[in-house]
């Protein structure tokens, strides 16, 4: 019999009904290492990953997969272990290897959404004193400032949902979902649980933190950048960088010039101005695919129905959840950033353009559930330079602001009407009826969504009405209200970037995140900017201190 030693793995997965009980999923792993070999040793066990199978509404089930940890090393049947889907827990530490020379000043990080903060935590807490920057407020007083333009008063185009600390995903519902199989996704999971994050996100399979607690993560995440000696100045916006002669920089900023001894730009995917002097100044910017669409809007107990059947309502279920996606089409339709029991929310940052996105809270009460359905844009769509994807999505928002009576409200349609076509201009469409848009300003205006958006996004998005209603009933539903335009799903453009990290002939400058094309979502931008961290430690010793 073939053995192997170990002192930590993970249990192959177990289904069980989602009414036996988490108890009994600890029993099966239980029994699961005993077949294994393991009998006699005393083991601890942690609940790694639990997911809810749906696919038969009269047989839903749990899925669950366990850590198991002992004390000291141990031995089990390696054959049995393979053909229980036993594998080895995956190591999430990171390997730090630091430069020789010190870095001539503190290093910039230019922006304080996910892949600026987690630089600016592994900086700080490898005493590098980062500087953070960001042209948007601090906590507190960009939660007061959006919520006077969500009641409807003026847009501030440096702090809004988009520019400020915690980036875009502060309002949002928080969503922690990855695909990209990193296994240290969970070393993010358990540093946000550290600031106040719920202990669930360690494994849940779509873990979120909520708006609402998702501020005080932010919060607490920044004492701690300050306590290792970094710092954040906000209402501070990048206007260009200089390399000088001993190799470090100089950043430009709307608050005076700051000496850097590396620049980390995680500036987020909105911020255009940023793009604008990058592409002036000679930095490798590329295209790159993005998609654009609407929001659709769901009552929240029709999708849980629709789901779950007659277990809607369980409280062990919780509200339903789906991931949608077609690709038979010329253009991709999809769902992403689903938030149950939450609210459509005007997500605008440049005045006289109109943005819409989702957020939630933790305790996703809300009475709709929304998600943003999104077609593939072509390259055909908007020409061949750079700054021509930008522009294509300024120009939506800018037709959203007038469709919507130019104050900010959101033009929607129901879906009926919209599955119907372009109308003839001045027709009268039909007003929501048991779905009332949440959108946060409290304004909205019906309009014809197809003198919104390109006929071509328009027919990728009747596609996926009609396809998706055959997976989730009602999901085309004609009372279901579609809101416009969503147009921030991801960075338009990437910001090259060499095997250092650095910008090819741009000195210390490391482009990352979710604005410079490399993530997508607060996991994996938060990662990317923990390796853009890692990388300008290699590059360099702590600066001298003070």
């Amino acid at each position: 019999m073939s053995r192997i030693t170990l002192r930590r793995l993970l249990t192959g997965t177990i289904v069980l009904p989602f009414t036996a009980g988490d108890a009994a999923a600890f029993d099966a792993a239980a029994r699961m290492m005993k077949r294994v070999g393991a009998d006699g040793v005393p083991l601890r066990f942690h609940l790694y990953r639990k997911s809810v199978d749906a696919r038969r509404r009269d047989m839903i089930r749990f899925v669950y997969t366990f850590a198991v940890e002992a004390d000291e090393p141990f031995t089990i049947d390696s054959r049995r272990a393979a053909d229980e889907g036993i594998r080895e827990y995956p190591d999430d530490s990171f390997a730090i290897f630091r430069g020789g020379s010190p870095m001539k000043a503190p290093p910039l990080v230019v922006g304080m959404g996910p892949a600026g903060m987690f630089a600016a935590l592994m900086l700080a807490e490898q005493g590098y004193r980062p500087v953070i920057i960001d042209r948007g407020d601090a906590t507190e007083e960009r939660v007061r400032r959006v919520g006077t333009f969500f009641a409807g008063g003026a847009l501030d185009p440096e702090s809004n949902v988009q520019f400020g600390a915690g980036g875009a995903g502060t309002f949002s519902d928080g969503k922690l979902v990855t695909r990209i199989g990193d296994p240290h996704t969970s070393y993010i999971m358990r540093r946000l649980c550290e600031f106040g994050a719920p202990e669930e996100i360690m494994w849940r399979s779509k873990p979120h933190v909520g708006t609402d607690l998702l501020r005080g993560v932010v919060s607490r995440l920044l004492s701690r950048i300050e306590e290792c000696g970094g710092s954040l100045i906000c209402r501070c916006r990048l206007d260009g960088i200089d390399e000088l002669p001993d190799g470090s920089l100089a950043a430009h900023t709307s608050r005076g010039d700051i000496h850097c001894g590396a620049a980390i730009l995680a500036t987020g995917h909105s911020a255009r101005d940023t793009y604008e002097y990058l592409i002036s100044s000679g930095y490798a910017v590329e295209r790159k695919p993005f998609s654009v669409g609407v929001r659709v809007e769901h009552l929240c107990e029709d999708i849980d129905r629709a789901m779950f059947g007659a277990h809607a309502g369980d409280e062990r279920l919780g509200h339903a959840e789906y991931t949608l996606s077609d690709t038979k089409g010329e253009r991709g339709v999809y769902t992403f950033c689903m938030c149950p029991g939450g609210e459509v929310i005007a997500a605008a940052s440049e005045e006289g353009g109109v943005v819409v996105n989702g957020m939630s809270a933790h305790a996703r009460d809300g009475r709709n559930s929304n998600s943003a359905l999104a077609v593939s844009v072509l390259p055909s769509d908007c020409g061949s330079s750079p700054r021509d994807g930008i522009e294509y999505q300024r120009r939506l928002e800018r037709a959203a602001f007038a469709a919507g009576g130019s104050d900010y409200s959101a033009p929607i349609e129901t879906a009926g009407d919209f599955m119907a076509g372009k109308r003839p201009e001045g027709a009268v469409l039909s007003e929501p009826g048991r779905i009332i848009p949440t959108y946060t300003r409290g304004a909205w205006r019906t309009a014809d969504l197809w003198r919104v958006l390109p006929e071509g996004i328009c027919r990728g998005l009747c596609r996926g009405l009609d396809v998706f209603s055959s997976r989730i009933e009602g999901f085309g539903a004609p009372d279901v209200i579609l809101s416009g335009v969503e147009t921030r799903t991801s960075a338009p453009v990437r910001i090259l970037r060499g095997e250092d990290g650095r910008a090819p002939g741009k000195g210390a400058v490391y482009p990352c995140g979710e604005g410079a094309g490399y993530a997508g979502g607060i996991t994996s931008a938060a990662l990317d900017g923990l390796k853009t961290a890692l990388a300008v430690i290699a590059a360099n010793a702590p600066p001298c201190a003070k």
